[in-house]
């Protein structure tokens, strides 16, 4: 067994891939997907299922790791605002460099900060410094650094 992909549903499948492409080094993967039919309508269990969008490699991981698959339906519902104590998936995070010029890159591109960077020891982990983000579409992104 092996994990496979997390999805995002967006309002804007391109947008938010660039997004993800420019602040993480996400890579796409080939082919762009434009999905539907009863196939998919069974599979999902929604009628007139009808979606495009595209996977995105997800880096540190090599050609066969994890992707980050975001996709638009023809028809999206709206949705709630993801929150950090929500119950259910609340954010992804990503292992970076520079906490600081990944957090400016996230917000240059569109995200926004959701809190402060700080920096805290984990008795027999080591010193996290990480904040909180969002995407353009309000998901939560983790940006952290471990020593």
């Amino acid at each position: 067994m092996k994990y496979v992909h997390t999805n995002i549903i967006s309002r804007d499948w391109r947008k938010l891939a660039q997004f993800y492409i420019d602040v993480f080094g996400c890579t796409p993967v080939p082919p762009e997907r434009k999905l539907s039919g009863e196939w998919l309508e069974k599979g999902t269990g929604l009628k007139g299922a009808d979606l495009e969008g595209v996977h995105l490699r997800l880096p540190g991981y090599g050609d066969n790791g994890p992707t980050l698959e975001i996709f638009q339906y023809e028809e999206n519902k709206p949705g709630n605002s993801p929150a950090v104590n929500r119950p259910g998936f609340t954010h992804i995070a990503f292992s970076v460099g520079d906490v600081n010029e990944t957090l400016r890159k996230s917000i240059t591109n569109g995200g926004k900060a959701l809190g402060e960077i700080v920096s805290k020891e984990i008795p027999g982990t080591g010193t996290i410094s990480f904040v909180y983000t969002t995407d353009p579409e309000g998901n939560i992104v983790e940006i952290q650094k471990w020593e």
